[in-house]
């Protein structure tokens, strides 16, 4: 039987396409695995911005950064005032990790506050601004309290529970004073958590963080004298800092995380959906080591 020669055509030209296909994914790939090669030595530079609620991409650049070999030394540059405990717990136990074979030194840009210190003060060192706001070493939780409202617009609510404290911090009643010690034993806990932190890393005595733990913020100069920085300086002066500490000779590489491209329409959801989400958490019951100006922090 004869094989149709259009037939065979069309084959052909099918295993041509694919061919050229995987040529070109594996040019692509190759890029991707070479793109930041270099014969010099590199810095990676890890941003760590706005609020804190998620710890996976910074992790995951951190992991990224410590497995190249071609990356000497680390540079987390932190403008956020901080956020929820949890994430800002993991970023800190990953950079003592990376810390364990590569030097991480912290560039602090506009405010470096609570979560933020927290997770700059595992870095090797820390430079920052004359003008950042930083320390803010405290803890905070707050609830709203609707019953007034409720009563006056003659809305009732109904709670059955299991266990003493399952309703704690609900906005329909006056939380009772036992649940109050609940809540503040757990928030002073989570605070004891932060100063014990900060005396892991910096050589302060635990006497001396306690005495500026109570939330308060410095300046970078005020951080300088009180030795929760190392010293004052600009992001380029954070890099030449952790080229000196990783041995590097002559002007590193300082390679960023490849930003990603969105669409218009998927920024805007995005930026509208974090702006909700910093107001919720801002009248919400989240657990945060976060600066909030006029919080009382």
């Amino acid at each position: 039987m004869k094989r149709h020669p259009v037939i065979l055509g069309f084959a052909l030209l099918a295993v041509i396409g694919l061919f050229f296909f995987l040529i070109l994914r594996l040019f692509v790939s190759f890029g991707e695995e070479t793109r930041n090669f270099s014969f010099r030595d590199k810095i990676g530079v890890v941003p760590i911005e706005g609020v804190l609620s998620d710890s996976k991409d910074t992790i995951r650049q951190l992991d990224r950064y410590e497995r190249d070999n071609g990356i000497k030394a680390v540079v987390l540059r932190i403008d956020s005032p901080g956020g929820a405990v949890v994430p800002s717990q993991e970023i800190y136990d990953k950079v003592l990790q990376v810390k364990k074979s590569k030097k991480v030194v912290v560039s602090m840009g506009s405010v470096a506050a609570s979560g933020g210190y927290y997770i700059a003060c595992a870095a090797d060192r820390i430079i920052a601004n004359p003008g950042t706001i930083t320390g803010s070493i405290g803890v905070i939780v707050q609830f709203s309290q609707i019953e007034d409202l409720l009563r006056k617009v003659g809305l009732k609510t109904t709670v059955v529970k299991a266990g003493r404290y399952k309703d704690v911090g609900s906005p329909v009643r006056e939380m009772t004073p036992p649940e109050k010690a609940l809540i503040q034993g757990v928030i002073d806990d989570i605070h004891d958590q932060f100063i014990e932190a900060v005396v892991l890393n910096r050589e302060i005595s635990r006497k001396e963080i306690e005495q500026i733990a109570d939330a308060r913020i410095f300046t970078g100069r005020q951080a300088l004298e009180a030795g929760l920085v190392d010293g004052l300086g600009n992001m380029d002066h954070a890099i030449d800092t952790a080229a000196e500490l990783a041995g590097i000779e002559g002007k590193p590489e300082v390679v960023y995380p490849e930003k990603k491209r969105k669409g218009l329409l998927r920024y805007i959801a995005r930026e509208t959906i974090s702006s909700i989400s910093e107001e919720l958490r801002g009248s919400g019951s989240g657990i945060d080591y976060l600066y909030k100006p006029g919080c009382g922090m």
